[in-house]
């Protein structure tokens, strides 16, 4: 870890930064946003059980908060997208999630997609990634591939359910 990583017991007394880093599992030391994607399926799992208007309420909210979360963190640090930030990446799977039916599969495949796309940044997350600076910057590009994420995750459920 790099000397702005904070510790545990620093995230402990400084709520906003537990937050962003994803209630810890942004500290792992390696692939820190595959482990916030991890934290974000219990939450999924969560919101599965009510109903879609609740779910997308939440999202909102998720999404929203996140932008100031992560912006005041990054300040806080001193580092524009700490790789150990993972509430973008924990927004990023909550949208990814939000057009499909609840199931073992649809959440493993999910998180598989939504890491290629946050992983490889094809256009334009990568644009969004490179020119976007902020809070709304460091939601933005995973946003954006929570929506490539769902289109392709919608796009085998329709398949999966028309073609049986």
């Amino acid at each position: 870890m790099d000397k702005n990583t904070p510790t545990f017991k620093q995230l402990c007394v400084n709520p906003i930064h537990m937050l962003a880093f994803g209630f810890g599992s942004g500290l792992a030391k390696k692939a820190p946003g595959t482990m916030g994607t991890l934290a974000a399926m219990p939450i999924y799992y969560c919101l599965s059980m009510y109903f879609i208007s609740n779910y997308l309420q939440v999202l909102l909210v998720v999404v929203i908060s996140g932008i100031w979360i992560c912006g005041k963190a990054a300040d806080d640090i001193g580092v524009h997208d700490h790789g150990g930030i993972v509430w973008d990446e924990i927004a990023g799977y909550l949208l990814t999630m939000y057009w499909v039916p609840f199931s073992g599969l649809n959440m493993l495949f999910g998180f598989v997609l939504f890491r290629l796309f946050d992983i490889l940044k094809p256009w334009p997350i990568n644009w969004a990634d490179k020119q976007v600076s902020g809070g709304f910057g460091i939601m933005l590009d995973d946003l954006i591939a929570g929506i490539m994420a769902a289109a392709c995750l919608y796009g085998f459920n329709l398949f999966l359910y028309t073609a049986y």
